[in-house]
């Protein structure tokens, strides 16, 4: 059984998916938001490399929510992410 997931995009991450503001991905019914990342990698590999580094971690600066749970408060990467879920990218903008 399958189903959508919902990715909101910041604004300023808009360039590196195309200019929209949000993704919308087919999903088994429990993938993992590293999974769900993945698959956006695949089509948006600049976005990726936005939100997680070269080991494959999220970036510090980068916060993803699931409803309104930060992942990393969850099971982080590995938290699941049931079909009908909206995933919330935050990324922090520091100034000074």
């Amino acid at each position: 059984m399958t189903g959508e997931v919902k990715v909101l995009v910041p604004t300023l991450l808009h360039p590196f998916v195309g200019g929209v503001d949000e993704l919308r991905l087919e999903v088994g019914e429990s993938a993992t938001v590293e999974e769900v990342l993945d698959a956006i990698k695949v089509e948006f590999p600049v976005f990726d490399r936005r939100l997680r580094d070269e080991t494959g971690a999220l970036r510090r600066y980068v916060n993803i929510y699931l409803g309104h749970d930060e992942v990393r408060r969850l099971d982080g990467l590995k938290t699941r992410v049931a079909a009908g879920s909206e995933l919330m990218v935050v990324q922090s903008v520091a100034g000074g």
